[in-house]
């Protein structure tokens, strides 16, 4: 298990990549790359819904990532948080409506704050819960400790940063 602020500043370290290729990104930064797709924008959105509803998480509030039945969280930890922390990638996979934005950021200026507020709650929060607690409860993964799942939302990060470096 890694340190909370190693894991942290990876996070810091994705979020500043992900800010990169948005700027890069704003001559087309409303249009998907193809039908189907999102949108530099949305993508960025999407990436701050996530740290928000992981902010939610670590600090014990409701969230809006989907609450599978018990007996299949061990599953998807193993088939999916595990095989993701361990092979550094996520595979090909659709998000829940609440993560799949409509749209997002005006510019990529805005990104860039949307995204610096939802990484400064969602470190302030991971840090408490790693003091007090060490582990969060997913509804799609059972318990899990802190900074794994921080470790997993830096690689989820860094996945749509490869998705935006493609547009």
């Amino acid at each position: 298990m890694a340190d909370v602020n190693v894991v942290l500043d990876a996070n810091r370290d994705a979020v500043r990549e992900l800010v990169a290729c948005a700027e890069r990104c704003e001559k087309n930064w409303t249009t998907a790359r193809e039908p189907g797709k999102w949108s530099p924008s949305q993508v960025v959105e999407h990436v701050a819904r996530t740290l928000d509803e992981s902010a939610n998480l670590f600090s014990g509030q409701p969230t809006k990532f989907p609450t599978l039945p018990f007996f299949l969280r061990p599953l998807v930890k193993s088939f999916l948080f595990n095989r993701v922390l361990r092979k550094r990638a996520f595979p090909k996979a659709r998000t829940n409506k609440a993560m799949n934005p409509a749209t997002g950021p005006a510019t990529p200026a805005e990104a860039r704050a949307r995204l610096e507020a939802a990484l400064a709650r969602f470190d302030r929060e991971c840090r408490a819960c790693n003091q007090t607690h060490g582990s969060v409860v997913s509804g799609a993964f059972g318990t899990v400790t802190a900074v794994d799942y921080a470790d997993f939302i830096a690689v989820h990060t860094r996945h749509h940063c490869r998705q935006m470096q493609s547009i």
